[in-house]
């Protein structure tokens, strides 16, 4: 297993922090977050240009033909300066499931418009209930000639405020999950955006009478639950890294308050104290970050990464929550206010440790996983 950067994935890596430390300072963070779209068009066209939006794509797409890696290092470098955007429902969420899961046609049409900055996208996927579980969807897609009839809500629909299209997960043919490409002014469909801890664009999306040609169903009927645990298991690595680039960042920040912030005369770093916060921070940070990289390399490889990659998800859900406050805590009061730069990794993190499910839910998935490898080993 080697974990080396190749020297190209070192120039992603430092052009990509060079890109965000003079484009996106947490000032402009604060600013974009406050905005009524969420995001920066004129950031997202930068982004676009550098040709991150297709990095994963194969050339025939619009792409790059990037590595799995390619796309970590992105991720982490993001999560470093909280960047918003719609690149994880767009690029990741909805672009996987069409690459992975989608018709040659639907590929052509789609995923070079996902590349070139021209389309925004969004997985319509939660419902009011909040379960992490596919099992647990309830809208059910009627039939009305050749087209689908759509009645229902879904919850936590990430940047559905600014996409063009939705990605809705939904019932046919009885039990079946299946996914529909809608657009979002398509009639008797409201978006409404929901305040959150994290600034993240939530919305709730309400579906009454919504009409959907049955050719906008992704792949096949019925294929939905397939190609969503898949997605879903590579959003999961994804976002992780992101969440560790935002550990990385808490450290950074707190280390130089430490340094700077004098308490009886001294710097409040010289204290056993900190220093210990910062050392089992610093420990949280760094076992993650392997462990991101080991997963990483697995998908590319192509090894089975399914009980990794829950596993990974859960373990630095649980990282940044605890480097984040121990952030807060060094920092004092300055650290719960808007104008600390601080705050933004807190919500963040409480934000990010609900996405592709919280730690409860993923550390089932890779109990589920043992018990299935365990009961295929032969009796000794």
């Amino acid at each position: 297993m080697d974990l080396d950067f190749s020297s190209e994935q070192e120039m992603l890596r430092d052009s990509a922090l060079k890109f965000l430390v003079n484009e996106c300072p947490y000032s402009k963070v604060k600013e974009i977050e406050d905005s009524e779209p969420g995001y920066s068009p004129e950031l997202w066209a930068k982004i676009a240009e550098l040709g991150w939006l297709g990095l994963l794509f194969p050339e025939r797409y619009g792409g790059y033909g990037g590595q799995f890696m390619d796309l970590i290092i992105i991720q982490e470098a993001m999560g470093r300066f909280v960047h918003p955007s719609p690149f994880f429902s767009t690029v990741i969420q909805c672009g996987l499931i069409i690459l992975e899961g989608g018709r040659e046609d639907q590929k052509m049409a789609l995923l070079p418009r996902i590349a070139e900055g021209g389309l925004i996208m969004s997985l319509a996927q939660y419902e009011e209930d909040g379960s992490f579980r596919l099992g647990d969807i309830n809208l059910k897609a009627g039939i009305k000639g050749n087209q689908y009839v759509l009645n229902g809500t879904k919850l936590f629909v990430m940047n559905a405020n600014v996409a063009n299209q939705l990605i809705v997960v939904v019932r046919t043919g009885g039990s079946d999950l299946s996914l529909l490409l809608v657009d979002t002014d398509t009639p008797g469909l409201t978006i409404t955006k929901i305040p959150t801890i994290g600034k993240d664009n939530c919305c709730e999306v309400v579906f009454k009478d919504v009409l959907v040609a049955k050719e906008n169903i992704i792949g096949a009927s019925g294929e939905g639950e397939r190609i969503l645990e898949r997605m879903n298991l590579k959003a999961a690595v994804t976002k992780a890294a992101e969440m560790v680039g935002g550990c990385k960042a808490c450290i950074d920040i707190t280390a130089d308050y430490a340094r700077q912030r004098e308490q009886y005369g001294r710097p409040i770093g010289g204290f056993q104290a900190i220093q210990h916060y910062m050392a089992n921070m610093m420990l949280e940070y760094d076992t993650c970050r392997n462990y991101l990289y080991q997963v990483a390399w697995l998908v590319d490889e192509g090894e089975d990464y399914i009980a990794q990659a829950s596993g990974l998800k859960a373990c630095v859900n649980q990282a940044y929550n605890f480097i984040s406050e121990r952030a807060i805590q060094i920092h004092g009061g300055i650290g719960t206010t808007r104008e600390g730069d601080i705050g933004l990794f807190y919500r963040k993190a409480k934000a990010g440790e609900t996405i592709c499910g919280d730690s409860e839910f993923l550390f089932e998935k890779v109990v589920e996983k043992l018990l299935e490898t365990e009961a295929r080993l032969p009796m000794l």
